[in-house]
């Protein structure tokens, strides 16, 4: 067997450690419910009412930072172990990770967007697995309509698991995410009620476990915030000084005994530097599409190319601002779980791992806002990679 590359020392080896993907797998398990064997170690006991309150982009290493900000996730976090997220750290990824029990080479979310296998080598083309829509590669093609998501990620997810196994299970998120291609690929089966601010969702989570069963919030302005102003920021505080004040309020009102799980799909690194590959010559040579996101991205390469040739250019040009990986070394490193077969096309021909603060644009398919954003994503710094999984009851 071939010498697989280390881990460089500034990233993180995800493999042994607890996982985002074991949360909801725990939770089946504590109600009797077949489940994945991922786990994140969790204790639940044998609960009548579990909930479960993920905060996007509350990684563990920013929130321990900044718990001056929230008392009660201060006094929550002692004691407790963080859980990682599988790679990319990234939204998509990681609901379906934590959706189904599985790596994102088993439900085929691999980053924020990727390659659609069903668009041409000469032309290919993107799915972005958030918005649940297609874009044009660089060279410009007809549109294909959005895949459907169910063939996509077929997968069961622990809700639907709940729900035949006689447990309600009731999701609260904003109305906008109802029925979406991500809900459906990793969240699906569960009763969807839709609340915009975060205490209507509390309230809503509140009047849902008045009866046994299972309740899911889901809160995204803390990773708004840190994507436009960064982590370290004053607005990054003051929403996680929002968050803390209702999630004290959840855990005051919510009917006594309920287990409740409070966790994130990705912590988060604040983006000091940036390259371009549609600046850099060295870098877009023989490259077809740069897909995944500034801090993961996946590279394919036009036909033809040379895969070695175009992976030593790379890691010449971007040296210590990026671990640069062949495809087959990075599935054999398992950093996507188990590669489906279905699933392989949408793995770059190079996997590329941001390192530092640093992000790796392109300009020809990515926006001026995405690649101007601060925090960012998606790599395996502890600071993305971990994420917190407290266990506490109301």
């Amino acid at each position: 067997m071939p010498v697989l590359p280390a881990f460089p020392d500034d990233l993180t080896d995800p493999r042994g450690r607890p996982q985002l993907a074991g949360v909801l797998a725990d939770v089946a398990r504590s109600l009797d419910v077949p489940a994945p064997e991922a786990t994140a170690g969790l204790d639940l006991g044998r609960p009548e009412r579990v909930c479960v309150v993920l905060v996007d982009g509350m990684g563990d290493v920013p929130l321990r930072a900044r718990t001056g900000h929230a008392p009660t996730l201060r006094s929550l976090l002692a004691g407790s172990t963080p859980v990682v997220a599988g790679y990319p750290t990234t939204t998509a990824a990681s609901l379906a990770a934590f959706g189904t029990g599985l790596g994102a080479g088993s439900t085929g979310l691999l980053g924020y967007t990727v390659r659609d296998p069903r668009s041409s080598a000469a032309a290919p083309s993107l799915v972005n697995l958030v918005s649940w829509t297609t874009q044009p590669g660089p060279v410009p093609a007809a549109a294909l309509e959005p895949p459907d998501p169910r063939t996509w990620q077929p997968h069961p997810t622990a809700f639907e698991r709940f729900a035949a196994a006689g447990h309600p299970v009731t999701s609260v998120g904003p109305l906008r995410f109802a029925g979406s291609g991500l809900t459906t690929a990793g969240l699906r089966g569960s009763t969807y009620r839709a609340a915009e601010t975060l205490g209507q969702r509390v309230d809503a989570t509140i009047a849902a476990l008045r009866h046994p069963g299972v309740a899911y919030l889901y809160w995204g302005d803390l990773d708004k915030a840190g994507h436009h102003h960064g982590w370290e920021s004053a607005e990054w505080g003051e929403e996680l000084g929002e968050l803390d004040h209702e999630l004290t309020r959840l855990l005051r009102r919510l009917p006594a005994g309920t287990v409740v799980v409070v966790t994130a799909d990705h912590g988060m690194v604040d983006v000091t530097g940036r390259t371009d590959v549609a600046l850099v010559p060295e870098l877009s040579a023989d490259v077809a599409l740069v897909a995944g996101e500034p801090r993961a991205s996946h590279v394919h390469l036009a036909p033809g190319a040379d895969v070695d040739v175009v992976a030593t250019r790379w890691r010449d040009v971007l040296a210590d601002d990026a671990w640069v990986l062949r495809r087959d070394e990075a599935v054999a490193l398992g950093l996507f779980g188990t590669l489906e077969a279905r699933n392989e096309p949408m793995v770059g021909d190079l996997v590329v791992a941001a390192r530092g603060r640093h992000a790796v644009v392109d300009s020809r398919t990515q926006t001026a806002a995405g690649i101007a954003l601060i925090g960012m994503h998606g790599s395996l710094t502890e600071d993305e990679l971990a994420v917190p999984a407290i266990v506490t009851s109301a």
